[in-house]
């Protein structure tokens, strides 16, 4: 069975959040899927971040409405960008265009240690309504909404 790796603030848990967790599933078929969830000590944002407890139990609730078996996921506190990939056996990685590099870092670091290379599974922002990706800085800043539709100016 598969065994997907998948990280990320999720903060808003928005349409582009959806379409990454979603791809991680279905990748991971009857297999694993490996949350990564940064922790309050690496953020580093210009916009105040929910702390860790508060995203984890949006990120659990979504995953429970999706209807996915417990024993089909894990997630687990990110304390710095590649959490367990760097040591544990993973298939597949599911990244953003934004946490691509990541990937390439973490497959570079797997190489030198002589671990055999994680796919990378490349999903494409999920547009707003203005052709702009959606983003959690752009809700935060009260542009759009979760789904990318643009906010009314009062």
């Amino acid at each position: 069975m598969p065994k997907v790796a998948l990280g990320g603030t999720f903060q808003y848990l928005h349409d582009g959040h959806a379409r990454l967790i979603e791809k991680a599933f279905e990748i991971a078929g009857g297999g694993k899927v490996h949350i990564g969830l940064t922790s309050d000590k690496m953020l580093q944002k210009n916009h105040s971040v929910d702390m860790y407890e508060n995203r984890r139990g949006r990120l659990l609730e979504y995953i429970e409405k999706m209807g996915v078996p417990k024993e089909n996921y894990e997630v687990t506190r990110l304390n710095d960008p590649y959490g367990p990939t760097l040591e544990e056996d993973f298939d597949y990685i599911v990244v953003s265009p934004e946490t691509y590099p990541v990937a390439l870092k973490i497959n570079g670091i797997r190489k030198e240690k002589g671990k055999k290379l994680l796919e990378i599974v490349y999903v494409e922002y999920v547009m707003a309504e203005d052709g702009t990706p959606i983003s959690s800085t752009r809700i935060a800043k009260g542009e759009i909404d979760r789904h990318g539709r643009l906010k009314k100016e009062a």
